[in-house]
């Protein structure tokens, strides 16, 4: 689960109107003026909480002439809260593993650094396997400063002291949340974020 399907998720959950909605729904399927009548909001008010709670997948719904029924995704609410819990805990499996194996995986990172970059600190070309690209991505990301705001002129001059290709390198630190866009605003994300090269075969 991404990090923007985790906060999707949990920005749904966060009112209780919705809450209300939910406990009410895991009784059965039921119309918007059932729910209206029951949650003592306007029709309206339930169209309102229904969209919010249909974008993030947690309800479904279906038309029957001129009413629409809703019921709860029972699949999807039972895996996001399972994988919101594999979400935030990765981070410190993946540095167990690191702990364990840390000569090993010290060895490989530099060996990839070595082979991808060049002397004056260039990257000669965007590995195709995951793991090579991680590590190289982590080596550069790692030059930003922890906290600050960089625009996006900014990043890409960054990201051009090592290679050309800064809309691709820019894409892959969002990507593997390494940084996070808001607003053409761009920040580095907390390494616990960062996808993990040491748990790749």
């Amino acid at each position: 689960m991404q990090l923007d399907k985790v906060v999707s998720y949990h920005k749904a959950l966060a009112d209780t109107t919705r809450l209300r909605m939910l406990v009410l729904l895991a009784d059965g399927e039921r119309n918007g003026l059932e729910l209206a009548e029951k949650l003592g909001v306007t029709p309206a008010t339930v169209t309102h909480h229904a969209a919010k709670l249909r974008e993030a997948s947690l309800i479904n719904e279906r038309r029957e002439k001129n009413t629409i029924y809703f019921s709860l995704n029972h699949y999807f609410l039972k895996n996001s809260a399972a994988a919101t819990a594999d979400f935030i805990y990765r981070g410190a499996n993946a540095r167990g593993e690191l702990n364990a194996m840390d000569a090993e995986q010290t060895k490989i990172r530099d060996s990839v650094i070595r082979n991808f970059m060049t002397k004056e600190g260039k990257l000669k070309h965007i590995p195709s396997q995951l793991k090579k690209k991680l590590i190289v991505l982590e080596h550069i990301v790692s030059g930003l400063e922890k906290g600050r705001t960089y625009t996006e002129k900014e990043i890409n001059e960054f990201i051009k002291q090592y290679h050309d290709d800064f809309a691709t390198i820019r894409r892959e630190f969002i990507m593997h949340q390494f940084m996070f866009r808001e607003q053409e605003r761009y920040e580095l994300n907390p390494e616990e974020l960062w996808a993990r090269w040491e748990s790749l075969a």
